[in-house]
């Protein structure tokens, strides 16, 4: 939004910057701190909060702030903001109850942990900017119906690619054309990775091993396409998505013969993705439309005969874009992701591995599961379990590796907001 740089300079101006919280201070998120402290006027980044420390201020120091104030409480917290000082803190929710900061920004990728910082936030009557397709792919519908209540928004973050996705979903639905399918590029789909096979990457890059482990192993992506799902409407063709595996390379623009046309031109839109084509890791939209005139045009503009047109954008730049959404909140109440109201697709938890009676599921990127995208009407009939509630729960019985859990497989721990949430999200939406 080319809005946002000038309004941002008036708030720089006006000596209003938009007062921002962050939870979490790992390996994005310290990137979002350099941006946010180094780049974006009209900004400030006022307080982290991370149950280390030490990390939260190696967060700031790394932005370029060397001298941070340890607090730990609310009073404590906003002198700081108040003195222009900067906070870091192992408490959380004092960030969500301070009425100086005006957005939380969650960073953490826990959909239990990431749960409360929503609810809390949004009960405080503060903007809830999330980096967590998780927690988005689980509760996002109940979340929303939260935000609508205390008239505050709950927004996913911009920068990865489920909110490009859905950039690009508007402008293509704001030019006149009809999206039938909004897709993901990737680069590498293997369900049975684990922590063990990722592990020399994620110490390459400084990336946290489950979080890797979830981009291979398919987790990652059905989050990511179940939650553009749940904030279009839109469901699958299958269990897994379709993910047509192409020669490297491949560009982006051939995508409408690797889809069934005809259930595309025909149904009310899907999401899906696809393994080797480029550009890499870029998203795009198969839309279609009947104007004569238009289709000229299109096709004039090299974007081919149709009945399909393939609509593209080549990157996804993650925390360089996560303050965009922070500004559409604050100044423009505007959600880059939001559900749209019930859920559409869910992401279900599969064995990775034969699994035994009394194992304790090590949830998301790990040994044991691995998540599939299903049409949520599909996996209510079936009792299945998402893999967002599966971390820490008991097994009943033998599972075979490639079974889709339900819920009369598991014990679930006991206490978890994540599991009152689904519940209610299940009861409010089921009527």
């Amino acid at each position: 939004m080319i809005l946002i740089d000038t309004a941002l300079q008036k708030l720089e101006e006006q000596g209003k910057p938009i007062r921002v919280g962050m939870v979490g201070a790992g390996f994005m998120a310290q990137g979002v701190a350099r941006q946010i402290v180094n780049y974006t006027k009209g900004m400030r980044l006022v307080a982290i909060a991370n149950r280390t420390l030490d990390t939260a201020k190696q967060a700031y120091e790394k932005a370029g702030i060397p001298d941070t104030v340890h607090v730990a409480s609310i009073s404590e917290l906003d002198k700081t903001i108040v003195g222009q000082k900067y906070a870091i803190t192992d408490d959380p929710m004092i960030l969500c109850k301070s009425e100086q900061i005006d957005v939380t920004l969650e960073m953490t990728g826990n959909v239990e942990f990431g749960a409360e910082i929503a609810i809390t936030t949004m009960e405080n009557k503060k903007h809830f900017v999330s980096f967590n397709a998780e927690l988005f792919a689980t509760l996002g519908s109940i979340l929303q119906v939260y935000a609508n209540k205390n008239n505050v928004l709950c927004t996913l973050a911009d920068g990865d690619q489920p909110v490009v996705q859905m950039n690009l979903y508007r402008f293509v639905k704001g030019i006149g054309v009809t999206p039938v399918l909004i897709g993901n590029i990737k680069g590498l789909h293997d369900p049975y990775r684990n922590p063990t096979t990722q592990e020399g990457f994620a110490k390459k890059w400084g990336q946290n091993v489950s979080m890797v482990t979830s981009f291979a192993d398919g987790s990652k992506i059905s989050f990511e396409q179940a939650v553009v799902a749940n904030a279009t409407g839109f469901g699958v063709l299958k269990r897994g998505m379709t993910g047509p595996t192409v020669e490297a390379g491949t560009p982006i623009d051939q995508a409408p013969k690797w889809y069934p046309q005809d259930q595309l031109l025909r149904g009310a839109g899907v999401v899906d993705y696809v393994v080797g084509a480029s550009p890499n890791p870029g998203v795009f939209v198969l839309g279609t439309i009947d104007d004569p005139m238009q289709k000229h045009y299109l096709n004039l503009y090299k974007l081919g005969e149709g009945p399909l047109y393939c609509f593209y954008t080549p990157y996804h730049l993650c925390h360089f874009e996560v303050p965009n959404t922070i500004a559409r909140a604050a100044i423009f109440h505007d959600t880059a992701l939001s559900s749209l109201g019930k859920p559409y697709v869910e992401v279900i938890a599969t064995a990775k591995k034969d699994l035994k009676k009394g194992e304790i599921l090590d949830g998301i990127g790990r040994y044991t599961t691995y998540g599939l995208c299903e049409n949520a009407s599909a996996a209510r009939a079936e009792n299945l379990l998402p893999i967002g509630l599966a971390e820490g729960c008991r097994l009943k019985r033998d599972i075979q590796k490639d079974t889709c859990l339900t819920f009369d497989d598991i014990e679930l721990p006991k206490g978890r907001l994540s599991d009152k949430l689904w519940k209610e999200q299940y009861e409010n939406f089921s009527k």
